[in-house]
């Protein structure tokens, strides 16, 4: 049963990830004022998988200097890593009791990051490798704030069973408690995974699309596939810890879809950061107010222990 419900989540994470793509090319479209997608089937809704047999069709092609081993099993451990952290998913009944959560969570989002690195010095280009290392940079800076702000949650409820969230914000979702929070969590999140205005990775005005300028057909793909994923994973997990976290209802999916279209929004509304700026937002905002929210957490703590046990 386990490896059953494992399966369907795999080919709908798949599919979803398609149409999200077409969300995004219709969204910015009419932001821009002209139109997305329309040809192939329906009101384009053809046009995801249209896409997909175009790319996994075309003649898969490596430089000369690449390290041709790492260069071709590099976006599919990126596809496997973006993958694998969706078995955190919370069904209502639960086939794998996941205790710890968050750790994996944790685990697996700094382990994306070594994707992007070896995707970059495999190529042996120069753009690659300048794209790569930016994105090294920004993924510690911001993990510290994010792993800050998930140590908060757990410090609030002793629990890293994801379950418990849902459990616990049956009254009141912790957003509007940590409203401030809310949005350091979301623009921190942008910035794990690779999204504007945080693209650095990918710079496409400066860098000609970053890490993956030598990858096509396949390989370009996988990249793709995994990087929409974790962004549709990391809506979920938004709406789990902050947004009320009922996954047996409908609403849920509702917030979700919501989410991802804040994510194409931003998007289609804000210009790329300076290097040094997104810096100096994640060492100098984000760090000190993730910090002081942390003594705040620890005085509601204290003021519930002191309510219940004296």
């Amino acid at each position: 049963m386990y490896f059953l419900t494992s399966f369907f989540l795999l080919i709908i994470v798949l599919v979803s990830v398609g149409f999200f793509t077409l969300l995004e090319r219709k969204v910015l479209s009419y932001i821009q004022v002209r139109k997305g997608p329309n040809k192939v089937g329906y009101l384009g809704l053809l046009q995801p998988f249209s896409d997909g047999l175009k790319l996994f069709m075309k003649e898969m092609i490596f430089p000369l200097n690449s390290n041709y081993l790492i260069y071709y099993l590099c976006p599919a451990l990126s596809l496997l890593l973006s993958l694998f952290i969706w078995c955190l998913f919370p069904y209502y009944i639960n086939c794998l009791n996941f205790t710890f959560g968050f750790i994996f969570f944790l685990c697996c989002s700094c382990l994306g990051v070594y994707g992007l690195i070896i995707c970059g010095w495999s190529s042996n280009s120069v753009y690659s490798m300048l794209g790569c290392l930016r994105s090294v940079s920004q993924a510690i800076s911001y993990e510290v704030s994010i792993s800050l702000i998930l140590f908060m949650y757990f410090f609030l409820l002793n629990s890293y069973n994801l379950v418990d969230y849902c459990y616990f914000q049956c009254d009141v979702w912790f957003l509007f408690f940590s409203f401030p929070l809310f949005f350091c969590w979301l623009s921190c999140c942008m910035a794990e995974t690779n999204r504007s205005p945080f693209d650095f990775s990918e710079g496409e005005s400066e860098l000609v699309s970053g890490f993956n300028i030598e990858y096509g057909s396949g390989g370009f793909a996988f990249l793709f596939i995994s990087e929409y994923s974790s962004i549709i994973f990391i809506c979920m997990f938004t709406v789990l810890v902050f947004l009320g976290g009922d996954f047996y209802s409908f609403f849920f999916y509702l917030k979700v879809i919501f989410l991802c279209f804040f994510f194409i929004w931003v998007r289609g509304s804000l210009p790329r950061y300076r290097y040094d700026k997104l810096m100096y937002l994640a060492w100098k905002s984000y760090l000190p107010i993730s910090l002081n929210y942390l003594f705040f957490f620890f005085l509601i703590k204290i003021m519930i222990f002191y309510h219940f046990f004296l």
